[in-house]
């Protein structure tokens, strides 16, 4: 299977009318723009794309301009970063992004993988940062070098993205996986999204290359120099990222604060995105970023 087309795919993707492509660091970025005000950057996680978050960037747009590329590999974003996609080339490849627009993000807001990235980038600018079931520590034990491990088998083989494909590509297997992977409920929007994504070859084997390229261990050892105030919110029905292992990365940030979101799953943000863009409203609040309503 070919790459996703925006003449094909992307014909009714959520809020296409924001889209635009942009060429920077050697990729030719699909990146939603929308709105005023200071700049809020979105950094979707592993395997989705900016349509997670959907339910939120017209809310977030009445306040901000909102920004949320598809990260390299994913989505509608074309070429490869240089020498692999690990975390610091992805943040250097933003950052190229970012200067290309001529945008400098006054607030990150990072979901699962793309947390990792907004922490890279904050820890130079110092920027604030919120970071939804983040993905920020190694998985224990045994997993902590198995699945490395395995990621990087996978991606070597050639058939694996397409045999990921094919399966995804079967009937009713995407609204399936979703749950069970995840344990959030979406909607059926949601839903068919991550059905075009999953089931398109080329975006399988950008997903794979990212977590095979991905060295969790370092980040960990990086978290205490990062300076930049930082929030981790976290659904308590997360099977995914553990919710202790967020709670865990967050103290070992210098200034980290934590928070449930309470009989939520890993898409926290997609199943109630009015409580996410809360949460963001009032940290731009808190940093002054954004004047309180009445103040």
């Amino acid at each position: 299977m070919s790459a996703l087309r925006w003449d094909r795919e992307g014909r009714d993707w959520p809020h296409r009318e924001a889209s635009r492509f942009v060429e920077a660091a050697g990729l030719r970025w699909h990146v939603q723009v929308e709105g005023t005000g200071p700049v809020l950057l979105l950094l979707h996680g592993t395997g989705a794309s900016a349509h997670s978050w959907r339910g939120m960037l017209g809310s977030l747009a009445e306040h901000f301009t909102v920004v949320a590329p598809d990260l390299p590999g994913h989505g509608f974003t074309k070429g490869r970063v240089r020498s692999g996609p690990t975390l610091p080339r992805i943040a250097a490849a933003v950052e190229a992004l970012l200067e290309q627009l001529a945008l400098s993000p006054a607030i990150i807001v990072g979901h699962s993988a793309g947390a990792a990235v907004a922490l890279e980038l904050a820890r130079t600018s110092g920027t604030p940062v919120v970071g939804l079931s983040a993905a920020l520590m190694p998985f224990p034990g045994l997993a902590a070098r198995l699945f490395p491990a395995l990621a990087k088998v996978l991606f070597v083989n050639p058939f694996v993205p397409s045999i990921f494909a094919r399966i995804a590509r079967s009937s009713g297997e995407v609204a399936r996986f979703i749950p069970r992977a995840t344990n959030s409920q979406i909607d059926a929007e949601g839903l068919r999204c991550y059905a075009t994504l999953l089931g398109n070859s080329e975006h399988c084997a950008g997903a794979l290359a990212m977590m095979a390229s991905w060295d969790l261990e370092t980040l960990k050892e990086r978290l205490p120099s990062i300076a930049a105030p930082v929030l981790l919110a976290h659904g308590t029905r997360d099977n995914a990222v553990p919710i202790d292992s967020a709670e865990e990365a967050c103290t070992l940030l210098p200034a980290c604060r934590f928070e449930r979101f309470e009989g939520l799953g890993h898409l926290a943000h997609e199943e109630r995105p009015d409580l996410a863009t809360a949460l963001i409203l009032r940290v731009a609040e808190e940093h002054a970023i954004l004047h309180a309503e009445g103040a």
